[in-house]
């Protein structure tokens, strides 16, 4: 059995509150997590994560930045603090690229996130797993090149990627 089958069977077996807070977790936006309770029973992980997907790219850029507003920023120190509830553990995990990098690199991040900030009116949004600080850091910089119609499509795609990689979480300590 699959991953997302796993998580399937364990948000059709919560009651509707339990299951909006669990996807709210995987993704802040009300409007996607009520959309995807509508659609509760899952069949199966492939529905879930298509349905995930559908939902997401459906929704308008109100709910985008509904969601983008739950992360903290990239290279905050106080990540685990800073993110939204229940996901401050995630977030560390997946900034850990971060851990151990620079000042200067930390500073670099710091200024970004505050340039990007003005210029989209949102925070920096990058699906950070994996990634070094300075592969986000790079990413960063040319982000912020970007059309406003340009980026806030970006940063919805990386939410997206976000949103999967936290569903197949769900259900585990």
């Amino acid at each position: 059995m699959n991953r997302p089958d796993e998580v399937t069977r364990y948000l059709n077996n919560l009651s509707a509150d339990e299951g909006r807070a669990e996807l709210l977790r995987c993704c802040h936006s009300t409007n996607w997590a009520d959309q995807m309770m509508a659609n509760r029973p899952f069949a199966d992980g492939t529905e879930l994560l298509a349905l995930a997907d559908s939902i997401w790219n459906g929704l308008d850029e109100d709910d985008w930045r509904e969601a983008f507003a739950a992360h903290p920023m990239i290279g905050d120190q106080q990540v685990h603090r800073n993110a939204a509830p229940g996901t401050g553990r995630w977030a560390q995990a997946e900034q850990e690229g971060v851990a151990g990098s620079s000042a200067e690199v930390l500073n670099a991040l710091a200024a970004g996130n505050q340039l990007y900030r003005e210029r989209y009116g949102f925070v920096f949004l990058i699906c950070a797993t994996g990634l070094s600080a300075a592969e986000m850091l790079g990413q960063m910089q040319t982000r912020l090149l970007h059309t406003h119609h340009h980026e806030i499509r970006v940063a919805s795609e990386e939410q997206r990627q976000i949103t999967r990689l936290r569903l197949e979480k769900l259900g585990t300590p």
